[in-house]
């Protein structure tokens, strides 16, 4: 048995730096190297606690005494356990949205399975072959439905047209149901549940006819320590992905070390987080683009550890330690790092004052629903993700009901035509745009849509659309009447 940070792995993982006999010798206080002698001592059958032994017979922790390394390890696994219970009971007190009906299926088959995880999928109806793909991880105590309704990916997938895969661990590898994002066995290319998580990649691929340019990958907490995994171990397969107050890959080995990077300060040079990445597989670019998230109150993953991610990818990427620019949104901080053409290749937003969670804002059109580990901040992780993969510049165009002259309409003027495309009622907008919560409207339309409309006009030669002045502080919309009207007016069809 394989001991997690957070329960049994059923693995046996023994480094071959540390001999057996000499480990059971620090434990149990004499040389016998006998199975019985061993059984005599339970943590002695753990292969995680036999490498924490190891770690510290060789200088890595600065605890050398095996009884205070394993009471140090019950008063880190007791603290986890009782902040996972704290958040839970909080938002058990909270008013939160009752859980749905699940809208996940469980599809089989899709490979060896040798980390044993289960998989749960979304697509919409008639969803479009060559569709984005979306891998999203929950977090620890969490199931794949309660991922979804929290975050609300299948609900944004029915807006743009993609589809999602949600891993699912299983209690009988981990009592908390935490993704092994740290074990040896299961964070190598082509071992454990990363080669699991890449074969779901591939069987959706197939089931779904999705892009396999498009793939990404996201996840919370573990969910995100395991995201890391994955984008370092197959780089090639993801074009981007977001990490939600996870860790950086490469930063823990056994139960101990996974524990003193999730609650104390590490020291880690960027250097050698990039090197983590780099000797993780062959590939040597391009690497996905990647999204970060930290709350500044996380009590259960240090905020640090944002910081560390940001510090490996920049380094894998080539890129400065300084962000090309930042801003401030609500009150967050959203910094930016671009390359020599202006791409935005990382992005990290530090959410100010969250706790341990998935950012949300629940309020108007936005998605997910507030619960434990799923915090209404007044932002949108989900929409923004998907803003910074720019699914929501996909080709796919979802199929919607008919809307007041919703189809383009072209007028003839001899020799040249006007097509005034996606004529619709006011406030209404494309299926291929997502739903933004009211916060995020206000920073991404800074620019009166109808006066760039008539600025056109006016460089055309054309008559101008009489639009009137939007009052002060209102939201921006196109106003098609008088668009239509001077479109009309240049064609001649009506008298100036």
């Amino acid at each position: 048995m394989h001991e997690s940070a957070f329960g049994t792995k059923r693995t046996s993982v023994l480094t071959p730096q540390c001999p057996l006999s000499a480990a059971k010798r620090t434990l149990i206080g004499h040389s016998d190297p006998s199975p019985k002698s061993l059984d005599s001592f339970p943590k002695a059958r753990d292969g995680a606690a036999h490498n924490i032994i190891c770690a510290a017979q060789q200088g890595r922790f600065p605890v050398r005494d095996p009884r205070e390394i394993l009471s140090r390890l019950q008063a880190f696994r007791s603290r986890f356990e009782g902040l996972l219970e704290s958040a839970r009971k909080k938002a058990a007190r909270a008013r939160v949205a009752p859980a749905r009906p699940t809208r996940l299926r469980e599809l089989t088959g899709f490979g060896a399975n040798p980390g044993d995880l289960r998989m749960f999928a979304y697509a919409p109806g008639h969803l479009p072959p060559k569709a984005p793909l979306v891998i999203a991880l929950h977090g620890c105590t969490q199931t794949t439905d309660e991922y979804d309704h929290g975050t609300g990916w299948s609900s944004l997938a029915d807006s743009l047209g993609f589809a999602v895969v949600y891993p699912q661990q299983q209690p009988a590898n981990n009592p908390q149901n935490c993704f092994s994002w740290f074990l040896p066995g299961d964070i190598a290319r082509g071992h454990g549940e990363a080669l699991s998580i890449k074969e779901m990649v591939e069987h959706a691929i197939a089931t779904f006819a999705a892009d396999r340019g498009k793939v990404f990958v996201t996840g919370l907490s573990a969910g995100g320590a395991m995201a890391s995994v994955m984008l370092a171990t197959y780089p090639e397969v993801f074009s981007g992905g977001a990490i939600i107050a996870g860790l950086p890959y490469g930063c823990a080995s056994n139960v101990q070390q996974a524990f003193e990077a999730m609650f104390t300060e590490q020291g880690h040079a960027a250097r050698a987080l990039g090197d983590t990445v780099r000797a993780a597989s062959r590939h040597r670019g391009p690497w996905p683009k990647i999204s970060v998230w930290h709350g500044t109150s996380d009590p259960i993953v240090k905020p640090s550890n944002g910081e560390h991610i940001i510090r490996q990818w920049t380094n894998v990427h080539g890129l400065s330690d300084s962000p090309s620019y930042q801003e401030l949104i609500g009150g967050h901080t959203r910094r930016i790092w671009t390359d020599t053409n202006g791409e935005a290749l990382i992005e990290a937003f530090t959410v100010r004052g969250m706790a341990h969670g998935v950012p949300l804002a629940t309020g108007g059109e936005s998605c997910g629903a507030a619960g434990a580990f799923f915090l209404d901040v007044g932002i949108s992780s989900t929409h923004r993700i998907a803003r910074f993969w720019r699914l929501h510049e996909s080709l796919v165009e979802m199929p919607r009901a008919a809307e007041p002259m919703s189809a383009p309409i072209q007028i003839s003027t001899g020799d040249r035509a006007f097509i005034i495309a996606g004529a619709v009622a006011d406030g209404s907008r494309s299926s291929a745009e997502p739903p933004l919560a009211e916060e995020e409207r206000q920073t991404s339309y800074p620019l009166d849509p109808n006066a760039v409309i008539a600025a056109a006009f006016r460089a055309a030669g054309l008559p101008v659309p009489e639009v009137p002045t939007a009052p002060t502080g209102a939201t921006p919309r196109v106003t098609p009447g008088p668009i239509i009207t001077a479109a009309l007016k240049a064609a001649g069809l009506v008298e100036s």
